[in-house]
């Protein structure tokens, strides 16, 4: 909300204003649908509509070809992740014949899934969080991004969407559960990109860029604290963060 106010004088006297208000509508409408959907069928939903938000307002400034290579860049990233997802949640259909959280939870709970199926759902379910959450290895669409307007920086590439991924992994913590082994990876995953970007931030001469390494070092604390059980530290750090 306060991005959105922020927005009104940022924008002021921009030759396609109502352009920028609408692109940004559809990403909150996108935001809200992922993370009030009641199953994973309308969670992937959102999912995919808060990348297409992403890459029309990266690509805002359509004039400049840096604008449109990184927009494009976000878009091919985060699809590999949405495909990703989306198979793991075919597998899901298949196995467990629901997308709803509780029928998918108690499944992989109670045994009823091999834990080949359970391994791949939450594999998928990371592919997914690592590409919209820029950790290595699919990070390097984020610094690029910061050519949108800087609100855009502030509200999809800092503090909402890019921090969806540790959203997915708390949200669907008993499937990790179940397949500690992809649960240790995101963990793992989380470690390097901490270390990593939170090197390459201090060696940055461009101030969006700085932001866009500090918020990927930033997530791979969330990314350690959800691989390691510790789902209400990594939410916690998640809100102090945005």
């Amino acid at each position: 909300g306060l991005i959105v106010l922020y927005s009104n004088g940022y924008m002021e006297g921009e030759d396609e204003e109502r352009r920028y208000f609408a692109y940004m509508s559809l990403f909150v409408f996108s935001m809200l649908m992922l993370v009030m959907g009641g199953n994973l069928l309308l969670l992937l939903v959102g999912w995919g509509l808060v990348g297409l938000a992403s890459y029309l307002l990266i690509g805002f400034y359509h004039d400049r070809s840096s604008a449109i290579d990184a927009a494009k860049k976000a878009f091919v990233i985060n699809t590999i992740g949405d495909a990703a997802m989306a198979l793991a949640l075919f597998l899901a259909i298949a196995k467990v014949g629901s997308l709803d959280y509780s029928t998918v939870f108690d499944a992989a709970q109670s045994g009823e899934l091999s834990d080949t199926v359970v391994t791949l759902l939450a594999l998928g379910l990371l592919a997914g969080a690592v590409a919209k959450s820029a950790q290595i290895p699919l990070h390097t669409w984020l610094p690029d991004a910061m050519e949108g307007p800087t609100p855009v920086s502030a509200l999809i590439h800092a503090a909402t969407m890019v921090t969806a991924g540790v959203y997915l992994i708390c949200r669907t913590h008993l499937i990790f559960q179940a397949a500690p082994d992809i649960q240790h990876l995101a963990a793992v995953l989380g470690l390097i990109t901490l270390l990593v970007a939170g090197g390459i931030a201090l060696v940055q001469w461009d101030i969006k860029r700085v932001i866009a390494y500090s918020t990927m070092s930033q997530i791979g604390y969330m990314f350690l604290g959800a691989g390691i059980g510790a789902y209400g530290f990594a939410m916690f750090h998640l809100v102090t963060h945005a």
